[in-house]
């Protein structure tokens, strides 16, 4: 009879460990849920690297053409500064809104 309750006992404590480690598992600290927010949070940060990494290679050869070439240089002047070489004609276009149509009801 003793072997038979020590028996039972010994089966209950284990199904309690197993059962306390399995939450462990799954919700404990470093566990399953936490890892998959992990990896959310790295494809997004990703995703976000690879936009920066393409920006940086644009800015990066945007910055090799100033260094090296007078065209990108003469492109700044123009847009930005508003360089007009001699015996060119500067024409500036303006993006007004259509006119507004009143429209009167015909008279009876």
């Amino acid at each position: 009879m003793l072997s038979t309750i020590t028996g039972r006992l010994l089966i209950g404590i284990t199904i309690l460990v197993i059962t306390f480690l399995q939450f462990k598992l799954w919700f404990g600290e470093g566990g399953y849920t936490d890892r998959h927010a992990m990896v959310e949070l790295t494809k997004h940060q990703d995703e976000k690297n690879i936009k920066l990494v393409e920006r940086n290679r644009v800015l990066a050869a945007e910055v090799n053409d100033l260094k090296n070439g007078m065209e990108a240089v003469e492109e700044h002047a123009r847009l930005d500064l508003g360089l007009i070489r001699p015996n060119e004609t500067f024409v500036q276009l303006s993006a007004l809104p259509p006119p507004v149509v009143v429209q009167t009801p015909a008279a009876s």
